[in-house]
């Protein structure tokens, strides 16, 4: 396992932020390091499971992310069909 990875592993397990803000933080996603943290055997070391609160948290700001996104993409496609058919 490269250093990086083994770092991110111990970052997790000292702190008390979420997995999923740490991930954030390193730019990986939270499947990369929670399969990290399995590799190394500790995922239930400090690593404890979301609540469904904090689920419920979770899928609605990666709802309201989604949507931005789409709207972002409709407005591009509007700008690209515009200017395609403009020339």
């Amino acid at each position: 396992m490269s250093e990086f990875k083994a770092d991110a592993v111990k970052l997790v397990n000292s702190s008390s932020r979420p997995v999923t803000q740490i991930a954030r933080e390193l730019g990986v996603s939270e499947a990369t390091l929670r399969a990290w943290i399995k590799k190394v055997g500790n995922e239930n070391d400090g690593v404890k499971p979301l609540s469904m609160e904090e689920q419920l948290k979770l899928g609605k700001k990666e709802n309201e992310e989604l949507r931005m996104e789409r709207e972002i993409l409709k407005r591009f496609a509007a700008f690209w069909v515009k200017e395609t058919n403009g020339r």
